[in-house]
């Protein structure tokens, strides 16, 4: 792997002012305080907060033997907590209540038991705690005593096995617990590994892990509950990676649904841990596919994403038969077969904001499963698809813009220019799609156009979309994302006065380094818990981080420096002169807070226009009022550079 460091500070020289920047004396940054409105009509401003305040509901997670108990994330607390709920009832009782709430929780099969995940303040680390159903989280206990606590790296819960993995300092730890007795170390490595199948009959689980030193790229080993005995390893290395999806629910059945990409996007096998065969599955669908068994494992459910949106089809295994389900276009954020064959699952729009659905098996008819206590949020605008020429290949965004802004049909020069928020996803594996967003569509209200770029590093467009940042990390993604600024400045639809980048985690970390980097494309910015000194935030981050690091870098800062120097905002903080806003959690574990003090005291030292934002949490806040704080805080800054020229 190459990369193309001409024109940067690349030097050891500059790797040491990075590393000395952190002992910096801290500086008193100036902090902001959210308005009290947004909007001049109290219907306008009512519009946007209902959009966060509106409860919303995850798909249901039914316990494996007692499929009408399960459990489901939900805001209606006013944070997102785990609750309980059984099929044919509207009522959610409350699992978990925590100051920053709770999403990572299990049914154990029988269904009277929840495992969910407990840390502190939003860290990522921590232990799994366990509670009788129905029961709320002052009946919890400790679920494995003994067992140290780290990040979580996957658990299976059976009725007699349970594996749990965790990563800290020291790396990866995999623990199994056998009927009650006490859990044991089964698997360590200083590589980033986890917990990834439990057979049905529960005699064989899979590891997945990166013992070849590439995080991006897992391996698979399936092995023995019994005995520990290594039953067979699968791997695709070098350059392509494995994951273990689920395997068949029929007890007896030891096929392991894989997902692979040896063709250059994500595909599907089917891995029998027994006999070690491989039966690779010929499904012709364009984009990327993820699947579950049927209930009688004879059929996959095949989850299809292309261009930003979702299909769902059924796929005969033995046959290969493969057949459209009907479901609405938009995006699908989780879907399952229940044992009667009915599909469940949950489907919104950029338009529309997301329902629980149920595609019912006999009937064919597509229905309502479990409407939203108090009503569904408001409405908002669709996005239209870009399909831009870059130097990678053809890039897609959406475009969204105002209500009475839409663009016309065939002519330009009807469509005015207007202030223009290019808000980039975080991942940078991930995507964009046409789904809904409450932050969009307040930025839509506040008059603004909202661009969204899958640029390359995302997924959805096959493995070497997604594997092209490496060659430039950070400015090969910016040069997507100006490229298609250069298509809309062209057509006249925005102009360089009013155009804003701003998003969250790795799109905070692009924010900053496109403020840097290309200084007089940006009006304002807003970068939340961003990358903004990379060498300081690989010494603090969570362990998975770093593996993750070394595998896109090929090496950690010590191996190749110029890499990191390269890449980091802090690298090109001198030549920023866009007003920033920076959003910080005190306790973020992915992107640490002291390597945000780095960044802005550097910019303070330069008497740039910045402001801060920080609050008491980790990646990003779960619950409703501070999210909704943060974006009037996003919008009232933006809105105020842009007035200020």
């Amino acid at each position: 792997m190459t990369s193309a460091v001409d024109n940067a500070a690349t030097t050891d020289t500059a790797v040491d002012e990075i590393v000395s920047a952190t002992a910096t004396p801290p500086i008193r940054h100036p902090t902001m305080d959210a308005p009290e409105t947004l909007f001049e009509t109290p219907e306008a401003e009512q519009r946007w907060r209902a959009r966060f305040a509106a409860t919303r509901v995850g798909l249901p997670d039914p316990a494996r033997d007692h499929p009408d108990n399960t459990v489901l994330v939900s805001n209606v607390s006013g944070k997102y907590e785990l609750h309980y709920w059984r099929r044919g009832t509207t009522e959610l009782p409350q699992a978990t209540s925590r100051v920053d709430g709770t999403t990572h929780g299990v049914l154990a099969p029988d269904g009277n038991t929840l495992w969910w995940f407990d840390d502190t303040a939003g860290d990522e680390f921590g232990s799994w705690n366990v509670q009788p159903y129905l029961a709320g989280a002052d009946q919890s206990t400790e679920a494995l005593p003994g067992v140290a606590a780290g990040y979580p790296a996957g658990l299976e819960v059976g009725s007699t096995v349970v594996l749990a993995g965790f990563s800290d300092d020291d790396g990866s730890r995999i623990h199994l617990r056998q009927d009650t007795g006490a859990p044991r170390v089964v698997y360590t490595h200083p590589e980033d590994a986890g917990v990834g199948a439990l057979s049905r009959d529960e005699r064989i689980w899979v590891l997945s892990h990166s013992e070849q030193g590439d995080s991006r790229y897992p391996a698979l080993r399936a092995l023995s509950i019994e005995s520990g005995e290594v039953l067979g390893d699968l791997s695709d290395n070098p350059g392509k990676g494995l994951t273990a999806v689920t395997f068949s629910p029929m007890p007896g059945d030891q096929r392991l649904l894989v997902g692979h990409e040896r063709r250059g996007r994500e595909e599907l096998l089917i891995w029998d841990a027994t006999t070690g065969t491989v039966t690779e599955l010929a499904i012709e669908l364009p984009g990327d596919l993820d699947a579950d068994f049927y209930p009688d494992g004879s059929a996959l459910l095949i989850v299809h994403t292309h261009a930003a949106r979702t299909t769902l089809h059924r796929y005969e295994i033995e046959s290969g038969a493969l057949v459209d389900l009907p479901v609405a276009a938009g995006a699908i954020s989780g879907a399952l077969v229940r044992p009667n064959g009915d599909l469940w699952y949950r489907h919104s729009s950029a338009s529309a904001a997301a329902t629980l659905r149920v595609l019912e098996n006999h009937t064919g008819q597509d229905t309502e499963l479990l409407e939203p206590p108090g009503g569904r949020a408001p409405g908002s605008q669709p996005v239209t698809d870009l399909w831009v020429d870059g130097a990678g290949g053809r890039i897609h965004a959406l475009l969204a813009r105002p209500e009475g802004h839409d663009l016309a049909a065939d002519d330009d020069r009807s469509n005015e220019a207007l202030p223009t928020v290019f808000f980039i996803h975080g991942g940078p594996a991930a995507q964009d799609e046409d789904d809904y967003d409450a932050t969009r569509a307040a930025w839509l209200d506040a008059g603004f156009a909202v661009v969204h770029v899958n640029y390359r590093g995302s997924t959805g467009y096959g493995s070497l979309w997604r594997d092209a940042l490496t060659e430039r990390v950070g400015h090969t993604e910016l040069a997507d994302i100006v490229a298609v600024q250069d298509h809309l400045l062209c057509r006249g639809l925005a102009d360089t006065q009013s155009c804003v980048i701003a998003g969250y985690s790795w799109g905070g970390y692009l924010a900053l380094l496109a403020i840097g980097s290309r200084p007089s494309r940006w009006a304002a910015a807003v970068a939340g818990v961003p990358v903004a000194d990379y060498v300081a935030a690989y010494e603090e981050e969570m362990e998975p981080l770093r593996a993750y690091d070394r595998a896109l870098f090929g090496g950690s800062p010590q191996e190749v420096p110029t890499k990191y120097t390269d890449s980091s905002p802090i690298t090109y903080v001198d030549q920023v002169r866009t007003p920033v806003l920076v959003l910080a959690g005190e306790n973020d574990p992915r992107c640490p807070i002291r390597q945000v003090d780095n960044y802005l005291n550097r910019l303070a030292a330069g008497g740039q226009t910045y402001q801060t934002y920080r609050y008491e949490a980790g990646h990003g806040s779960m619950v409703v009022d501070e999210r909704l704080r943060q974006v009037a805080v996003e919008i009232d800054f933006v809105r105020r550079q842009l007035a200020s020229g």
